[in-house]
């Protein structure tokens, strides 16, 4: 196994919230940076009043993931004064199936001993060797947690049957690597929608675009502007009013997508993205179809798309297109607008 594979994890962390009701951050393992550990407090579902309860969440920060898992103390235990715990885990991959079972361990072991020592080897364990055997705690193995598995964990056939042919303005906002903001005010829900978005650009297969579960902080949002373009996921329902934000708005409880006044003309629908989004709606609307078989779909589309793309800018000097060079082929103007916009997503425009 190479070595990299187990060593992407960064940290691990220990959250705990007393008899006494404070919640405190009590151990890490190595370290984590004052920014970073402020915002996984606030993430955690400890630092919160309401009974509001995740056994697991994630998200990203700072080119961070981090993954959060929850449990409450039962008793009998060797955890006397604590009545629950969060255990963090932070890392450079998306994997949340990944984190979510060795989380589940850890979890365990903590509540088994009462101490992070044996927490720490089993996390060292993982790191060094990629395994983490016990017969009462469970194994985990590194291998088994595939990160296209995690790219396709979820499903695109759900997508499109909640919001049918509107699903082309998420196609196409991704493709332009748009800012597209998610609200729901449930995280589950906000987890499940948003980690399946970056599918519909598959020949990227770029997770670093997902934020999935972002608070309207100074630091999380300065954090989201370094990005050109997003999906990010917000619980607070007063993100609808910063149009600053987005470019295309999801009201997931209500199923409306809105696209933003300022980015009405790259987003504008034409024939071809008519023949995408029946492509999408066909695909996803066939029972023998799995999700993964959906995206390759929709990813062959793509990548016609594409092969066309590259081939009109291989005719131009430099081989990158300009409008000049497009208007030459006479397309409708929505579609010549969509692949102007395209190519500068792709890099194949001359600046």
């Amino acid at each position: 196994m190479a070595a990299s594979e187990h060593q992407l994890m960064i940290s691990i962390g220990l959250i705990e919230k007393d008899v006494n009701g404070d919640t405190l951050w009590v151990w890490c393992y190595p370290s984590v940076d004052p920014e970073l550990r402020q915002v996984l407090l606030s993430k955690c579902c400890l630092s919160r009043d309401k009974k509001d309860f995740h056994t697991f969440l994630f998200g990203q920060f700072n080119r961070t993931w981090y993954y959060i898992s929850t449990a409450e103390v039962q008793e009998p235990t060797a955890l006397k004064k604590v009545t629950h715990f969060s255990i963090v885990v932070t890392a450079k991959d998306f994997n949340p199936e990944k984190y979510a079972a060795l989380s589940r361990i850890l979890c365990r072991t903590y509540v088994k001993y009462g101490t992070p020592v044996k927490m720490l080897e089993a996390y060292i364990t993982v790191f060094t060797k990629g395994v983490c055997q016990s017969d009462e705690n469970g194994s985990f193995l590194i291998k088994d947690y595939d990160v296209r598995k995690a790219y396709l964990a979820g499903s695109i056939k759900d997508i499109v049957a909640q919001f049918g042919m509107e699903t082309i303005i998420l196609y196409t906002a991704l493709m332009l690597k748009k800012r597209i903001v998610v609200h729901h005010p449930r995280i589950e829900a906000l987890l499940e929608f948003t980690r399946v978005l970056p599918a519909l650009a598959w020949h990227r297969k770029d997770w670093s675009i997902l934020h999935p579960y972002v608070h309207l902080t100074d630091s999380e949002l300065e954090d989201l502007k370094k990005c050109s373009g997003y999906v990010a996921g917000f619980v607070d329902p007063e993100v609808s009013n910063r149009a600053d934000l987005f470019d295309v708005y999801v009201n997931l409880p209500e199923s409306v997508i809105t696209v933003s006044p300022s980015a009405k003309e790259s987003m504008s629908m034409g024939k071809l993205h008519k023949e995408v989004g029946r492509l999408i709606l066909q695909s996803a609307e066939d029972a023998e179809k799995s999700d993964s078989q959906v995206i390759k779909d929709i990813s062959v589309k793509t990548k016609e798309i594409l092969t066309n793309l590259v081939a009109l800018a291989e005719q131009c000097e430099d081989s990158k297109l300009t409008l000049e060079s497009l208007k030459e082929h006479h397309f409708p103007p929505a579609t010549e607008n969509f692949l102007f916009h395209l190519a500068a997503a792709e890099q194949l425009l001359r600046i």
